[in-house]
């Protein structure tokens, strides 16, 4: 059987997303976000027994002999290949931390400025469902450390012996063997942990909605939701790589969203049965399909109109398979990553090519971008002055405009005695 992607004019497509609050979620997360505040360390073992992520008694960290061993136990291969790519990471974190300097202008009256400072305390999470992944624990903690955050506690479900391995890797200082809305309330609190100023990292529903329920009282890095794909197709596109793509994205979850926008109205069915040929054999066939009934087609007059209906979608991943990908590329505005030409499979990029792969989603890369070393880094700036001048008269008039004579007198108070 052939799996059909549904059709959808330009101007439906911005119904497709999905949203993390549906089904009663963002309230039952809540609830637990609040039981382990109040309910400390019993509170989060009970949730992490109901829900199977913790055994009656298991201890809930891993320390950093725990990590080093789990890596010294893995194969000359696992080893290796986990060392390359958080190389690769580091390599690119480093160069984009290289990007990014203090900065000190002359002001009227003196010097202002700016200065990075990281973030002191982050919580990472890493999935630990249907796919553990170690890649996110690479993902989340090396760039946090490129920054220069000083603690990093990682949090995953029964956390297997190759996120162990990866938390060694990339530095964390320890692992947090709960999952869940519990795990990000824990970190969050410092639960048995210290406590975090942020929480990063991708996540189920729950943990989405325990970010956002937490939002204001820690930082996060976003609100992620099922993982999306959108690929910009043409004549020139091969119905195989394409469907290839599409598949990468819908094996992550029943939830994930893959949609196909074209400029060539046969090409859909051509990946239709590319995606069909593909699915006979996939192991994660079942979640796949499931996924592909989320999916969606687009077709479009042009590039152009492919282009306005990619930055209404705003996907987290933007895979551009035409005969001109860079022009195209340069033309959108909105996605979380950009893979630029059919050779740059986003499965590259989730596996430490050097861009971060946690990224937003729902529409979120409209106002913000992916994970990287610019999320654990504030710029905060400075004020130095040696003699006020013209700013004097313009702050006592402007603050006494508004009504703030206080104001309007700690700056005359830098020049003369009060009135």
């Amino acid at each position: 059987m052939i799996p059909r992607l549904r059709r959808v004019i330009p101007s439906e497509v911005e119904t497709i997303r999905l949203d993390a609050r549906a089904d009663g979620v963002q309230a039952e997360a809540a609830a637990i976000v609040e039981d382990v505040r109040t309910g400390g360390e019993e509170a989060l073992r009970a949730h992490s027994e109901r829900l199977g992520d913790l055994e009656p008694g298991q201890r809930l960290t891993r320390d950093r002999g725990e990590m080093r061993s789990a890596f010294e136990d893995l194969d000359r291969e696992q080893r290796d290949v986990l060392a390359r790519v958080h190389r690769r990471i580091e390599v690119f974190a480093r160069a984009q931390r290289d990007g990014l300097v203090d900065m000190t202008v002359s002001v009227d009256g003196g010097r202002a400025g700016h200065r990075y400072i990281p973030v002191a305390a982050v919580g990472a999470y890493a999935p630990g469902g249907r796919y553990p992944l170690p890649s996110s624990v690479l993902m989340t903690v090396t760039p946090a450390r490129v920054a220069g955050v000083t603690g990093v506690w990682v949090a995953s479900p029964h956390p297997s012996p190759l996120v162990l391995a990866a938390a060694w890797v990339a530095g964390a200082d320890g692992v947090l063997a709960a999952g869940g809305a519990q795990a990000v309330a824990a970190l969050a609190f410092g639960t048995v942990t210290p406590r975090s100023d942020m929480v990063v990292g991708p996540g189920n529903r729950w943990v989405t909605a325990a970010k956002r329920h937490l939002y204001g009282e820690i930082g996060i890095d976003g609100l992620a939701g099922p993982s999306e794909i959108v690929v910009v197709a043409d004549a020139t596109a091969d119905p195989q790589l394409v469907a290839a793509d599409l598949l990468a994205q819908a094996e992550h979850d029943t939830d994930a969203l893959p949609g196909l926008v074209t400029s060539e109205e046969g090409l859909v069915a051509r990946v239709e049965e590319a995606i069909a040929e593909r699915l006979a054999d996939l192991p994660s066939a079942k979640v796949a399909t499931s996924a592909l009934a989320n999916g969606f087609a687009v077709v479009v007059p042009d590039l152009v109109a492919a282009a306005r209906v990619a930055d209404s979608l705003a996907p987290e991943h933007l895979a551009v398979h035409v005969e001109d990908p860079v022009t195209f590329a340069a033309r959108v505005r909105n996605y979380g990553s950009v893979f630029v030409g059919s050779d740059a499979a986003e499965a590259f990029a989730d596996y430490g090519v050097g861009p971060n792969h946690v990224l937003p989603t729902g529409g979120g890369a409209r106002f913000t971008s992916g994970l990287s070393v610019l999320t654990f880094l504030r710029a905060a700036t400075w004020l130095s002055l040696d003699d006020p001048g013209t700013l004097l008269g313009d702050t006592v008039l402007l603050a006494r405009l508004e009504g703030l004579e206080a104001h309007a007198r700690a700056a005359l108070a830098r020049s003369h005695p009060l009135p």
